[in-house]
C-alpha cells in the first residue's frame, strides 16, 4: 500500500492560475509539450503553434493536471539549443495554451531569460532538469517571482558511487541553493532523473528504491514516459512502450510518487486512477 510514512513539510502546492494540489491524496499528472524538432519520443511541434494548443486541449479533457512546455531537447547527444531558440519555441506556444487552455503551465528550461519570458507569457511553474545548478538567476527568479519549481537531479557527467546516495546529493547541493536565495520549498517539487545519466539496470534501482527519497519530505514527479530503458528492457521502439511505462507508472506511484509526466494523458490517466484507488484507497480520484 501506499507508504505509510509519507510526512510533506507543507501540505499543498500551489500550481497556478487558482489550483492547488493537495498532497496524498492523488497523483496528479503533468503533460508533455515538446516544442522541438528532435524530441526523442518523436512528438515534436516545434513552431507548430496550433497543435500544440490541440495536445494541450487533449490533455485538458483527459484530467492532466499540468501542461509542461520544453524548446531544448534534453535526450542523450542532444546539441545544446542557442536560449535565443529556445525562446522563439516556447513563447508562442506558452502564450497560445495560456490562451485556450485553464490549466496550469511550466516551463521546462534551465535558464532564467527563457522562463522569465514564460512566465511573463502565462506560465506558472519551472521545470528545471539541472535543479538550478546551471544559471545562478534561475532560482533568484524563481524566489521572486514565487513560483513552483520542479528541481530534478541530473546524473549525467558525474561519478556513480550509490544509486539513491548519488540522487540525495544531487538534491543536497540543489537545496542548498533553494535556502541560499530564499525558495519557499512548499514551492518545491524533486524529481530524481530517471534517464539522465543511468544505465538501464539504475533506472530500474531508482524505481525499487523510490520510497528512499521520501524521507526528504517534499514531493516527488517523475518523468519515465517512453523512455530508452523501458525500451531495453522490452525490445521495443518508442511507439511500443506504452505498456512498459503503464507499469513504471504504477510503480512509482505505490512507491510515493506524486506526479507523473506523461505523453500517453488518456492511458495514464486510467493507469493513475486505478492504482490511487488500490493504494490510496480512493476511489473518486481523477
Amino acid at each position: 500500500m501506499w507508504p505509510i510514512n509519507r510526512i510533506y513539510k507543507t501540505p499543498e502546492f500551489d500550481a497556478g492560475r487558482g489550483t492547488l494540489w493537495h498532497w496524498g491524496v492523488k497523483t496528479h499528472m503533468m503533460g508533455v509539450v515538446n516544442a522541438t524538432d528532435d524530441s526523442f519520443s518523436g512528438d515534436g511541434v516545434a513552431g507548430q503553434v496550433d497543435e500544440a494548443v490541440a495536445l494541450a486541449k487533449k490533455f485538458q479533457a483527459d484530467g492532466v493536471d499540468i501542461i509542461d512546455v520544453g524548446g531544448a531537447s534534453s535526450r542523450p547527444g542532444a546539441s545544446p539549443t542557442p536560449i535565443t531558440i529556445e525562446k522563439s519555441r516556447v513563447i508562442p506556444i506558452v502564450e497560445a495554451i495560456s490562451s485556450e487552455v485553464d490549466l496550469p503551465i511550466s516551463v521546462d528550461t534551465t535558464w532564467a531569460e527563457v522562463a522569465e519570458a514564460a512566465l511573463d507569457a502565462g506560465a506558472t511553474v519551472v521545470n528545471d532538469i539541472s535543479g538550478l545548478l546551471a544559471d545562478p538567476e534561475l532560482s533568484s527568479l524563481v524566489a521572486d517571482r514565487n513560483v513552483g519549481v520542479v528541481l530534478m537531479h541530473n546524473q549525467r557527467g558525474r561519478e556513480h558511487r550509490d544509486v539513491i546516495g548519488d540522487i540525495n546529493a544531487g538534491f543536497a547541493a540543489t537545496l542548498s541553493v533553494c535556502a541560499a536565495n530564499n525558495v519557499d520549498l512548499s514551492k518545491v517539487i524533486l524529481d530524481p532523473g530517471f534517464g539522465f545519466g543511468w544505465s538501464v539496470e539504475q533506472n530500474l534501482e531508482i524505481l525499487r528504491r523510490l520510497t528512499e527519497l521520501t524521507a526528504l519530505e517534499l514531493p516527488l514527479l517523475i518523468g519515465t514516459s517512453r523512455k530508452s530503458s523501458i525500451g531495453t528492457v522490452l525490445g521495443a521502439g518508442v511507439e511500443d512502450r506504452l505498456f512498459g511505462t503503464a507499469a513504471t507508472v504504477s510503480q512509482a506511484i505505490c512507491a510515493g510518487t506524486d506526479v507523473i509526466r506523461v505523453h500517453d494523458s488518456s492511458q495514464m490517466r486510467d493507469v493513475v486512477r486505478m492504482t490511487d484507488a488500490i493504494v490510496r484507497r480512493d476511489t473518486s480520484a481523477s
